[in-house]
């Protein structure tokens, strides 16, 4: 959702106004990086099921559990190596999965006995995370068309020329947000 104008406590200049002062705030991250500020895809028992969903469907390293969340999202989701192999570390810990022959120096997960039954014990939690993920690909799929990347890029590009030039005013500035601001109206009122 796009937050701008008065209505929505932004003050004049809108969300591009709101995320600068959130950048100002958090070291330069905005509103979404931050740490500690992103809303996680998945909670610590979602993403362990996913993992374990995953690997009960063939065995996996960490690289290519990721990378198979990220295809299974449509590219709008990768969870960070810092959360996959302390979760796969657990599930090992857990007996619910295990390390399998592999050739190379990484570790290749398979699932165990007691992993199959867990996840038969979670299924229905398993749907709603896989559900999660597929939901995220339709989106993404939906929103990410060549055609609006183009546009959005071309407005991106805009944007950064006319205001890296050293004569740009604050009326010039003030001008630009209220036209992406007016744009992100228009485009919520479709």
């Amino acid at each position: 959702m796009f937050y701008y104008g008065k209505s929505h406590g932004c003050g004049p200049r809108g969300y591009f106004a709101m995320w600068a002062h959130s950048a100002n705030r958090h070291g330069g991250r905005g509103m979404r990086g931050g740490r500690g500020r992103r809303r996680r895809m998945f909670d610590n028992g979602e993403l362990r099921l996913v993992l374990l969903k995953l690997v009960s469907d063939q065995p996996r390293h960490g690289y290519d559990l990721i990378r198979e969340i990220e295809a299974l999202s449509g590219g709008a989701y990768a969870p960070s190596p810092g959360v996959v192999y302390p979760t796969l570390t657990l599930l090992q810990d857990m007996g619910l999965i295990d390390e399998a022959p592999a050739d190379g120096a990484r570790k290749l997960f398979e699932i165990t006995g007691a992993g199959t039954a867990h996840l038969a014990e979670q299924a229905e939690a398993v749907d709603a995370a896989m559900a999660k993920l597929a939901a995220m690909n339709e989106r993404s799929e939906r929103t990410d068309g060549m055609q609006v990347r183009r546009a959005l890029g071309n407005l991106r590009e805009s944007v950064q020329i006319r205001l890296s030039h050293d004569d740009v005013s604050a009326e010039t500035l003030h001008a630009v947000t209220a036209l992406i601001d007016e744009a992100a109206q228009k485009i919520e009122r479709l």
